[in-house]
């Protein structure tokens, strides 16, 4: 790991003046449980790191209004996961936390610094020996061609098929989610669905977020469905690994029992949080059935474009898809 500064300020006006100050490449530590891989791995080598988490006013939820759910983006992910409103009203929100990481991983990490979590790809991971155009813009993809079983079948490019990690973000991504943002220019909103980019010709280019941008809040609407909501998790082992597919669903049923608000998200399979409106459309105004649930994946899927070792995630994601709305509708008032 290279020498870097290492600076402390007291609010978030204070952190977005020092990371201004440090110069190009300063980046901002929240829980570290993402950056200090990254800068073991020579992947980060900020010249500066401007600590955020001892800022009191990132540290908050709010629960009590109406319109909405508020999280600072320096709550940590065990709290947002444990608190008593979002595991009842939005079962989706908690469990995405809950089967993120290890326990002592969500006791450190931010629900802000989660939406910024960097691709799993061992070849972005393993060093200047693999081709990464994530990693050095310009020098291939080593995924193409290579062992892509946990890499990404939709919205691939040629320059990256690298699967975006996430949990969190696909659960707030179906919810509508957005995001405060505070840089030297001012503060600014952004809506989840328009904050994360598909890699197309530059793969090195993850999300809107300039460097000089703080993530203050996050804000999630409130929707009915919720109550009616899920985050199944496939992963090769049950705990602490990644989604090999995930999706996070919210629905609600109108009077005659059939589907009435639809939101379906997925991650695990896709270069980036992944909401599906085909599949939302295939539902609403039917009956929640086996068939109508299956169909739904389908249509959610129906993009994907496989690799050599990973064709198995289109019918994974299917099944993943039915069993989230499965579990959902079980769920949801009728």
């Amino acid at each position: 790991m290279r020498p870097f500064s290492y600076l402390v300020p007291s609010s978030a006006a204070e952190a977005v003046a020092a990371i201004g100050a440090a110069g190009p490449g300063a980046k901002f530590l929240a829980g570290g449980t993402t950056l200090y891989d990254l800068m073991k791995l020579g992947v980060e080598t900020p010249p500066a790191v401007v600590d955020v988490s001892r800022i009191p006013e990132l540290d908050y939820i709010d629960t009590s209004g109406t319109a909405e759910l508020v999280f600072g983006a320096g709550t940590r992910m065990a709290d947002v996961a444990d608190h008593p409103v979002v595991r009842r009203d939005y079962p989706a929100l908690s469990e995405s936390l809950w089967r993120a990481a290890s326990q002592q991983l969500r006791n450190m990490a931010t629900v802000g610094g989660n939406l910024l979590q960097r691709t799993r790809c061992a070849y972005f991971r393993g060093g200047p020996v693999y081709p990464c155009n994530k990693r050095e813009p310009g020098s291939g993809c080593a995924g193409i061609g290579g062992d892509d079983r946990r890499l990404a079948v939709l919205g691939t490019s040629g320059a990256c098929i690298a699967a975006f990690p996430g949990d969190w973000p696909v659960a707030l991504l179906a919810f509508d989610a957005s995001i405060d943002v505070a840089g030297q220019g001012g503060e600014r909103t952004v809506a989840l669905s328009d904050f994360y980019l598909e890699p197309g010709d530059t793969p090195e280019q993850e999300h809107t977020l300039a460097p000089d941008e703080l993530i203050l809040r996050i804000r999630v609407p409130a929707t009915p469905a919720g109550r009616g909501s899920a985050y199944l998790k496939i992963r090769d082992r049950e705990s602490y690994a990644f989604a090999l597919a995930s999706v996070a669903v919210g629905l609600t049923f109108s009077e005659d029992g059939s589907v009435g608000e639809c939101r379906i998200a997925l991650g695990g399979v896709a270069t980036r949080p992944w909401r599906a409106p085909p599949a939302e459309q295939v539902l609403a105004g039917n009956p929640l059935t086996a068939e109508t649930a299956r169909a739904a994946g389908e249509a959610a899927l129906a993009g994907a474009r496989p690799g050599n070792h990973n064709a198995f995630k289109i019918e994974l994601g299917i099944r993943t898809v039915a069993g989230a709305l499965r579990i959902a509708g079980q769920r949801a008032p009728r």
